[in-house]
């Protein structure tokens, strides 16, 4: 599992890989699955006791822990300068409903450790050096995802975040006020602080670094991202009565759209990533002529220019083969590509070969909170492999040499604005 400790006087600094690893499990139990996952959604009990994990870690190590009105958990090593803008690394502690151990998580603990680490040789930085939880990553109980992170850039209102409703009807004022309420003397942030620099550990979500044998993925960027929301209307008919010809059939025209839309915007080139994820047919009666019909798509390329020619395709496919019916397209996300700062992944490729683990440049092909912080500050991300590039999944795993090298890399990354390494602040 590697060195158990930092070692700065032989000149290269790690992490305490043991601490990592047992945090990670321990984590993991909170809103563990019976298939060895996690289902830990946002702003639900189970977040709350991971917060209290985290803030019990946090305050042993002597760091400072601190949240926002959007619900962000932030812990810092505090710096000289209590004004100046912060150096920001973690990623959120919310899973999918069948999640796995590491999806995020990984970022926030590897973040943590490199803290206490630094804490325990007693590094005092310039500047605040924070690790952070975003709140509601995933969207998976809250809709669309990326809720602390759009809110802390400006990117949404935090009035309409908190006019979210869960499948429950529960909104995210109500969860979200609850969850202030569990930590009452828990200092409280402004919203939207000013940082110096953002970085993020994450396993890659994908099979590119297990298969170019690669420890450490340099992240280059995040391919962009668009949702809809596509309802198609038709009229209810009875099954046996009511003439083919005569039908206004919503799921006959959906069946006619989704062909359309797989052939031109599916296999439009190799770097397009389109699917329909979700849906929903109304009444879903077997000897009932569907009226309804309610589609979520997901639209994923790294070219900015090609997806957004492909999501006005997509609206005019839709107008175009819906006829008897009619169709509502929704833009729900527009999220475009973007780039990582240059010198970040210059030494993030510096500190990998500072510790002997191999990288390679690689395009993030999922989203991540990152995506939000790139535009405020340089921001960069670290990836490590995942096993069969599995992620929202009770199998997701990464191998614990992995992960001690993610957090490894991290910590001298981090280094210069520390203050406790060589070399200039990237």
């Amino acid at each position: 599992m590697g060195t158990a400790a930092a070692s700065p006087e032989q000149g290269v600094w790690r992490i305490d890989a043991e601490r990592l690893w047992s945090r990670l499990m321990a984590l993991a139990r909170i809103g563990a699955t019976p298939g060895g996952g996690v289902d830990r959604q946002a702003l639900s009990a189970e977040e709350i006791e991971s917060w209290r994990t985290m803030i019990d870690w946090a305050v042993s190590a002597g760091l400072e822990p601190s949240t926002d009105a959007a619900g962000n958990l932030f812990i810092a090593l505090p710096g000289a300068d209590r004004n100046a803008p912060p150096v920001l690394a973690g990623s959120h502690l919310d899973s999918q409903p069948g999640g796995g151990r590491f999806d995020g998580v990984y970022g926030v603990l590897a973040a943590l450790e490199v803290l206490t680490t630094l804490s325990e040789h007693g590094v005092r930085p310039q500047e605040d050096i924070v690790c952070v939880a975003w709140m509601n990553e995933e969207g998976s109980r809250f809709a669309p995802g990326m809720m602390g992170s759009e809110a802390f850039a400006g990117v949404r209102s935090l009035e309409a975040v908190r006019a979210v409703r869960d499948a429950d009807g529960i909104a995210v004022a109500d969860a979200l006020d609850a969850l202030h309420a569990a930590f009452p003397a828990l200092r409280r942030r402004p919203l939207g602080f000013p940082v110096a620099a953002y970085l993020e550990a994450h396993i890659e979500q994908g099979p590119v670094l297990e298969a170019q044998e690669c420890t450490i993925g340099v992240v280059t960027g995040i391919q962009g991202k668009k949702t809809f929301d596509i309802v198609i209307e038709g009229e209810r008919g009875h099954a046996g009565t009511l003439a083919m010809a005569d039908r206004r059939d919503a799921l006959e025209a959906f069946t006619r759209i989704a062909a359309a839309l797989y052939a031109e915007i599916g296999g439009h080139d190799d770097a397009v990533k389109f699917t329909i994820g979700r849906l929903q047919v109304e009444p879903n009666a077997p000897s009932v002529v569907p009226e309804r019909v309610t589609m979520r798509i997901d639209l994923r390329h790294p070219d900015n220019a090609v997806l957004g020619y492909l999501g006005q395709r997509l609206a005019a496919l839709c107008e175009t083969f819906a006829a008897p019916c009619s169709v509502r397209v929704t833009a729900l996300v527009d999220a475009p590509s973007n780039g990582f700062d240059p010198a970040l992944q210059q030494a993030i490729a510096r500190a990998a070969g500072s510790i002997e683990a191999t990288h390679m440049p690689i395009l993030s092909a999922a989203g991540h909170d990152a995506r939000h912080m790139a535009p405020l500050c340089p921001s960069a991300m670290i990836f490590i492999p995942c096993r069969d590039g599995v992620s929202h999944a009770e199998h997701e795993w990464a191998e614990p040499a992995h992960v001690a090298a993610g957090a490894n890399v991290l910590l001298n990354v981090l280094l210069p604005y520390a203050g406790a390494g060589e070399g200039e602040t990237p």
